[in-house]
């Protein structure tokens, strides 16, 4: 595998040996002494916020992505690794035993490990140096670089962006609770009563005969029953309504602010001079 094909590599997608994306590809390591490609940088996770390192030994191409014979789980519980400065021998060690690949400070002619290409079982890996990203040219470096290690002939510019999303969270809760309360109702309901009425008539030749039925003089006492009518109140339990409790999502735009950092490079020196 050179050089040349293994920068090309940046930005694809890599997957796991059973076809699943594990992430893009956004760097790939070469060693230091022999310049040969031998790890991928691997952005993984949310937003791809985290980077795992893959050996490239056994990695083949299929279609436009790279496929590694590795679990996507086991890429991303990978050892962590600072990618500043590139990788270190033990950093290395750690990573090939993580993917149990023996690891040897014997140097190696390839960059790869022992014996690999782009498809085969690794016998020997690791050597004495350390892992660097691969130039993206053969472009000679212009110029020295004055504060910190030797990198490539251009300078990095960064800058942060947002990346807004979602969390689900509870507002709130509603319940329903029922008790019960008294109030006074009042109505008019009709009753009825009897009342004494005093009736005279006249004798004559119709009623004679009965006037004159009994004795002459007597004492008599006449009664009659009356009745009335009075309100009476019962009360009785009636079903009125349901009543439950439902959701709906409603759905609103709320603003976001956050300062975010950006890098801005600036030429010191003559430039205009020829």
């Amino acid at each position: 595998m050179s050089i040349g094909n293994a920068a090309s590599y940046r930005g694809r997608n890599a997957i796991d040996s059973n076809g699943s994306k594990i992430g893009t590809i956004d760097e790939v390591y070469e060693d230091t002494e022999t310049g040969k490609p031998e790890w991928l940088a691997v952005k993984t996770g949310m937003f791809g916020s985290n980077l795992s390192f893959v050996p490239l030994a056994e990695a083949s191409e299929a279609g436009d992505d790279l496929r590694v014979p590795y679990t996507k789980d086991q890429v991303k519980d990978a050892p962590n690794a600072d990618p500043s400065g590139g990788l270190s021998q033990e950093a290395e060690a750690r990573l090939y035993s993580h993917y149990g690949l023996p690891y040897s400070e014997a140097s190696s002619d390839t960059g790869l490990p022992g014996g690999g290409g782009a498809t085969g079982t690794a016998a020997t890996a690791g050597t004495t140096g350390h892992s660097e990203p691969t130039p993206h040219g053969t472009r000679g470096v212009v110029g020295n670089d004055v504060s910190g290690p030797e990198t490539d002939e251009a300078m990095t510019r960064s800058e942060e962006e947002l990346r807004v999303g979602t969390q689900r969270q509870e507002a709130g809760r509603a319940r329903l609770r029922k008790h019960i309360v008294t109030e006074n109702v009042e109505t008019t309901v009709p009753v009825q009563r009897e009342e004494v009425r005093v009736e005279r008539e006249p004798i004559t030749d119709a009623n004679v005969g009965n006037a004159m039925d009994g004795p002459a003089l007597s004492e008599e006492e006449h009664e009659v029953v009356l009745h009335e009518e009075r309100a009476v109140v019962d009360k009785e339990v009636v079903p009125k309504e349901r009543v439950r409790l439902d959701k709906e999502v409603t759905t609103e735009q709320q603003r976001v602010s956050e300062q975010v950092a950006k890098e801005q490079i600036e030429i010191d020196g003559d430039t205009d001079r020829r």
